[in-house]
């Protein structure tokens, strides 16, 4: 299982997370906030589908991933820490 590191970012229900296994995408950047926005894209779609994800930011060298206001950091991060790994 690839290891990822978090980091806090000015908001407090977004986290930045990255890896030293390999890029999250090969170029560019993706955004999404809807299962519908991130059909397309196997990564956001799957991220988007953990109950209390609100919005998935991926660059090749990280992914920030915004939790509902209401969602727990302990109950989401291991389903998002899963769905990464799954990725790679």
């Amino acid at each position: 299982m690839p290891e990822f590191r978090t980091e806090p970012t000015p908001n407090p229900d977004s986290v930045k997370i990255t890896s030293d296994h390999g890029p999250f995408i090969d170029g560019g950047m993706e955004s999404f906030s809807s299962i519908e926005e991130a059909a397309d894209h196997p990564l956001g779609s799957t991220l988007l589908r953990i109950p209390g994800i609100a919005n998935v930011f991926i660059m090749p060298q990280f992914v920030t991933v915004t939790k509902q206001p209401a969602a727990s950091w302990d109950e989401v991060m291991p389903k998002v820490k899963q769905a990464l790994s799954s990725h790679f």
